[in-house]
């Protein structure tokens, strides 16, 4: 084919290396999506049992070292402390997805990167649109709706996508991670009630500190762990969300190989299963415990703006975001899908985004206060529209997966009886059987 006529492919497939890397990833997200799912069901099955009032003391109950102002509940600490863990292997994966990933090529970061930016706008714009023109809304709330939970939504995708095309589930995840970026970057800017400078440029020297034992290829923890706590504690009194000093944390930790693995992998396959398996589904189990009947019941939750923008936000917007952004960027592109991809594809993979949880729980805390009614509200409406979201993307991804898989059957038959599948496709050096170049 010549130059001229060439036509980037929207969601084709990467480099094995990166295929082989995603798939890592994956595994370890959908058992974390498992747990999380657990916890979330706990805590809401707790919260509005008999036995409230334990879940309500055991989220309150108040550990740490008061003259460092570090004497938090369990439930700051899981939402400030064990969260910085799942945004350090997050800055990790940012860094590692635009220095060494497929995502170095501005041709494959420009479709992800825009759909993630789509899918925070527009759901946005319909929460404030909801609740500044309703009666008794609260449009400071507009960033609840725009994250999209990465465990929950892989582990989705594992169970009603067994044989959607891989390039789908790397789209879906490297959509989540940029995600995940612009989220903290919006707490660190919109959610930052009062600065304080003095600990905030302290914390550049701890930060420095670990920056320097990092590209000098130090992993001995005793070393690393202090300047990584302290960086942590000085973003924390700075009044700065203290996530955001994981997100640097994993940002100052070189990527490059030099003999065998980089510093990146080796952290990232030390502390992934730590935050998929540990951090998140402790943070949802103190989050997701909303009170039904102390929130005014399920219809005042249903009347409130806030709730009907969140849900609306999540359902609809995410969906007109990523799908409608995409679609943008093919038109003005004149990319086309991957071989065999269709929209519909796409149309599940935005609905599939409008799963917010993790992100959006964190949000909703700090935009309304934690344990107000109206942060009670926004927990209904993150879980409601997750759930809806959630259904709505297992039916379009169900038809379709069963469309791939009746493709992969007949790939493999086999009429001739020469024990060679009559359909045997090679894509650019990619071995379909053995999953190898």
């Amino acid at each position: 084919m010549s130059g001229g006529s060439f036509r980037p492919s929207l969601f084709s497939r990467g480099s094995w290396p990166e295929a082989r890397r995603i798939g890592d990833i994956l595994r370890t997200e959908t058992v974390g999506g498992a747990l999380l799912l657990g916890a979330a069901v706990l805590a809401l099955i707790w919260a509005n049992s008999p036995w409230s009032a334990g879940y309500e003391t055991l989220s309150a109950w108040t550990v740490g070292p008061a003259a460092l102002h570090l004497d938090l509940s369990l439930a700051a600490w899981a939402a400030d402390g064990l969260l910085a863990v799942f945004f350090f292997v997050a800055g990790l994966e940012l860094k590692r997805e635009f220095v060494a990933g497929d995502l170095r090529d501005p041709r494959r970061a420009a479709i992800p990167v825009a759909a993630a930016v789509g899918g925070m706008a527009v759901p946005a714009l319909i929460y404030t649109t909801v609740n500044a023109v309703a009666e008794g809304g609260e449009p400071s709330g507009w960033a609840v709706p725009t994250a999209t939970d990465i465990a929950f939504a892989l582990a989705v995708l594992a169970v009603i996508g067994t044989h959607l095309p891989a390039a789908l589930r790397t789209f879906l995840l490297t959509l989540a991670v940029v995600d995940d970026l612009l989220a903290i970057l919006v707490i660190a800017v919109f959610y930052t009630t009062s600065l304080q400078w003095v600990p905030l440029l302290l914390a550049l020297v701890p930060l420095g500190l670990f920056a320097v034992l990092v590209q000098r290829r130090v992993r001995s923890w005793w070393l690393l762990l202090p300047p990584a706590a302290a960086t942590w504690a000085l973003v924390h009194a700075s009044g700065i969300h203290a996530t955001v000093a994981g997100v640097l944390l994993g940002f100052m930790v070189p990527v490059l190989a030099r003999d065998g693995l980089s510093l990146a992998e080796r952290f990232e396959h030390r502390w992934r299963p730590l935050s998929a398996g540990l951090a998140v589904p402790v943070f949802a189990f103190f989050a997701a415990g909303v009170p039904v009947a102390g929130a005014g019941g399920l219809g005042a939750a249903a009347a409130d703006p806030v709730t009907i923008g969140i849900v609306a936000g999540l359902v609809l917007g995410k969906t007109v975001g990523v799908l409608g952004t995409t679609w943008l960027v093919q038109r003005f592109t004149r990319a086309r899908l991957g071989d065999g991809l269709a929209w519909w594809d796409v149309f599940g993979m935005a609905l599939l985004a409008g799963i917010g949880f993790t992100v959006s729980l964190l949000i909703a805390e700090l935009a309304f206060g934690s344990g107000s009614v109206t942060d009670d509200h926004a927990r209904i409406g993150i879980l409601a529209g997750s759930l809806i979201a959630a259904l709505l993307a297992a039916v379009v991804l169900r038809l379709r997966n069963g469309h791939y898989r009746r493709l992969h059957e007949a790939e493999q038959r086999d009429d001739d009886g020469d024990g060679v599948p009559d359909v045997y496709a090679l894509e650019d050096g990619y071995d379909e059987r053995f999953g190898r170049a």
